[in-house]
């Protein structure tokens, strides 16, 4: 018997196709119960490779999502699937054609053209580069050049958060939090407008520092996962917060994203970058 809750979705593209992925798995979170197979396509550029995986859909009577942006392969894409009664969602002519009607100016219609190696994309890798050079309070010297300084204690995704940024086209650098360290001289030259501070629920941070530990095959029970250590680290944590008069963010129930949307919100910050 068929399983009505498993789906089957082509995303195709000419290019690298994340902006047709991104949306696909945004749409399946919608549907935790339901069972998906993803094919990813990228870089299609022939008719006849095309057509060869628009036959394999419709075997799987598949969702067709594409990001096809030129005109022969769009076209065939479109008609494919109105013959064979496919479900098809073009997520880039739309749009371009309603901008062709408003301003007149004609489209490029360059496969790829949002992954052309222009400055953005150089400032992307110089961000990120300088993420990995500044992480963890390796070099202090970064703060001071620095976009953004992210402090809080362990296992608070100050790395992951770092890099999220990073994509954004921002220097961070981030620093862990521990009673008996040192804090660096140059954290109190910063503009506490750039410094945030990333705290956690006691309780939630004492089972992920378990988890880690058990991952690691080590024992779960140890300093670093004792609830009155994890306590006095906040506390003092919290403290410097206080010091500094940053903004202070609880991490236990937001993900890396909506963590880097408050502080992009809250520091505003231009986020100059392009998701692709």
């Amino acid at each position: 018997m068929k399983n009505e809750k498993e789906q089957f979705i082509y995303v195709i593209s000419d290019s690298v196709g994340e902006t047709a992925n991104k949306l696909t798995q945004a749409a399946m979170a919608q549907f935790p119960e339901n069972e998906f197979t993803v094919s990813r396509y990228p870089f299609v550029r022939g008719e006849g490779t095309l057509l060869s995986i628009l036959d394999n859909a419709r075997k799987e009577n598949a969702m067709i999502v594409h990001t096809l942006i030129t005109d022969d392969l769009s076209t065939i894409a479109r008609d494919y699937c109105q013959e064979n009664e496919l479900f098809c969602f073009d997520l880039l002519n739309p749009m371009v054609d309603e901008i062709f009607k408003r301003t007149g100016t004609i489209p490029t219609k360059e496969p790829g053209a949002l992954h052309q190696l222009n400055d953005n994309y150089f400032h992307r890798i110089s961000a990120i580069e300088f993420a990995v050079k500044y992480d963890d309070g390796k070099d202090p010297k970064g703060f001071l050049e620095a976009d953004i300084v992210i402090l809080g204690v362990s296992r608070t995704s100050k790395t992951p958060l770092s890099m999220f940024l990073a994509n954004k086209n921002l220097k961070v650098a981030n620093l862990p939090l521990i009673p008996e360290s040192h804090i660096p001289d140059q954290l109190w030259k910063v503009n506490a407008k750039k410094i945030v501070g990333l705290t956690n629920d006691p309780e939630l941070l004492n089972s992920i520092r378990r988890e880690r530990m058990i991952a690691y095959g080590l024992n779960p029970d140890t300093a670093y996962s004792d609830k009155d250590r994890i306590n006095e680290e906040l506390e003092f944590a919290q403290n410097l917060y206080d010091k500094l008069g940053c903004l202070v963010i609880n991490v236990s129930t937001k993900s890396i994203e909506e963590t880097a949307a408050i502080i992009l919100e809250t520091l505003q910050l231009d986020d100059m970058s392009y998701d692709n």
